[in-house]
């Protein structure tokens, strides 16, 4: 059967015909991975997998993509694609918290025995139990709807305007804490997650702001990326905040800096992101920057390592920040060695953002109001929302430390623009949560946008801000 399998899946691919071998490779790690994290950290069918996380690709691998199959093996979690009669097949393995991993190209099943594994340990929450506790750290009482009948009425307006394509999956708006809106397309529900893309980014810097609550690490001091420590090495003086700032300096071939070797390739961040050469001087510019993120979670994983050891390293996110926050949906994965790709590869549902949202509209601490647990710097969310040196050229938009600037952005028609202060968590396809710190309001969208067909997010935070002013 396997044999007529792997036959069957080289003469359905007719467009890998004459392409460029590595092309092939990442078009089967890019299958390989989101039908293994849609399947196991989300549940959804190979349907929803192929609508939804396979379409809208980047263009290169669109269509690739649909000619390389996936070969599922439910008992040991893995999702095999094949791509070339002389090569293994890309794999990816799933395991419980950590969520998925890819092999390298060529390496074989017997590689999987390296793919690290559940924290010796660590148990996942009851969901039963977390669930049925009291909003936030739980779902009960969480939706409190407007007591203004038209206000109401405005609000749910707003909201049904992101549902006029079946590209957005969720909406959810807070004030002062409680959930006054929520809406899911027909297939989602609150428990559904989805990849976060690049609000991963701001998961780091809260990570990053959890240790420095901790007494661990020193945003003004160089971040401890190993691989800059020989003597001589001017990489060596970057500091976490620059790198959380997208100050390194770091080439990074072209604003965004795709880093297709990790996310598909099955490289290891350790080996990729930190080879870069400096092209500026420290602080000196602004470039967004995959691998400054994924240079600042690699040194969090090491300092984390050196007082704790490597399983520390690996429970930090969940002990620390995921579960206390009642976070119990949220999977961020790791490459193939063991380090969070935190740059793009979480896995968290629209009300998980929520919690992460609330924990800055809230100082920092945990729940609602003053007495929880104070897991960041009181000033953190100052820290990452402040401008600090060089920005964006080119757009609207500001950028703090992990987080972008939306204050003044999304007027039109009459509507204010958000206030000054808004910032947000941004992620590629459609990924969104927006604070407003002055008036207590949270906005939260999650989609799978098309590359022709954006959402404008900015001008529908602007009206559901303006909804709840009146």
């Amino acid at each position: 059967m396997r044999q007529a399998f792997i036959a069957l899946a080289l003469l359905a691919a007719p467009a890998a015909a004459g392409e460029d071998p590595h092309k092939l490779a990442l078009a089967a790690g890019y299958k390989a991975a989101f039908v293994c994290s849609g399947r196991w950290n989300a549940g959804q069918d190979d349907a929803s997998i192929t609508r939804d996380d396979l379409t809208g690709i980047y263009p290169e691998y669109q269509p690739l993509v649909g000619g390389l199959k996936a070969e599922v093996d439910e008992g040991a979690r893995t999702v095999s694609v094949r791509y070339a009669p002389d090569m293994p097949p890309r794999i990816a393995v799933w395991r419980p918290l950590l969520g998925c991993a890819q092999l390298p190209p060529g390496a074989g099943a017997e590689a999987l025995a390296a793919v690290p594994r559940l924290v010796p340990g660590l148990t996942a929450p009851d969901l039963v139990a977390t669930d049925a506790k009291p909003w936030p750290l739980g779902d009960a009482g969480a939706v409190q709807p407007l007591k203004k009948r038209k206000a109401r009425a405005a609000l749910d307006a707003a909201v049904e305007t992101a549902f006029a394509s079946d590209r957005t999956t969720a909406v959810i708006v807070l004030k002062d804490g409680k959930i006054v809106a929520e809406r899911y397309r027909a297939d989602w529900t609150m428990h559904t997650p989805q990849r976060t893309w690049s609000v991963a980014k701001s998961l780091t810097a809260t990570l990053v702001g959890r240790a420095v609550q901790k007494g661990l690490v020193d945003v003004a001091l160089p971040a401890p990326v190993p691989a800059w420590q020989q003597p001589g090495d001017p990489r060596a003086a970057i500091t976490w905040s620059q790198l959380l700032r997208m100050k390194s300096g770091l080439c990074t071939a072209g604003p965004g800096n795709r880093t297709d070797e990790v996310y598909l390739g099955g490289a290891q961040v350790a080996q990729t992101a930190a080879a870069m050469p400096l092209e500026h001087a420290p602080g000196s510019h602004f470039n967004y920057s995959n691998n400054d993120i994924l240079l600042a979670a690699l040194a969090l994983s090491r300092t984390l390592a050196k007082e704790g050891g490597r399983h520390a390293a690996l429970a930090f996110p969940f002990t620390e920040l995921l579960w206390p926050l009642g976070m119990t949906r949220t999977t961020p994965e790791t490459d193939w060695r063991g380090d969070f790709v935190l740059s793009s590869q979480v896995w968290m549902t629209a009300r998980d953002l929520a919690r992460l949202a609330l924990l800055y509209q809230n100082g920092g601490k945990v729940g609602l109001g003053q007495g929880g647990q104070q897991l960041l710097p009181p000033d953190w969310p100052a820290f990452v929302e402040r401008a600090d040196g060089p920005q964006p050229v080119n757009r609207p938009e500001g950028y703090g430390a992990g987080f972008w600037r939306w204050g003044g952005l999304g007027g039109h028609d009459g509507v204010s623009p958000l206030p000054a202060g808004t910032y947000a968590m941004n992620g590629n396809r459609g990924q969104y949560a927006v604070i407003v710190p002055g008036q207590n309001i949270i906005v939260i969208r999650r989609g799978f946008d098309l590359p022709s067909a954006p959402f404008p997010m900015t001008r529908f935070a602007a009206d559901v801000v303006a909804t709840l002013r009146e």
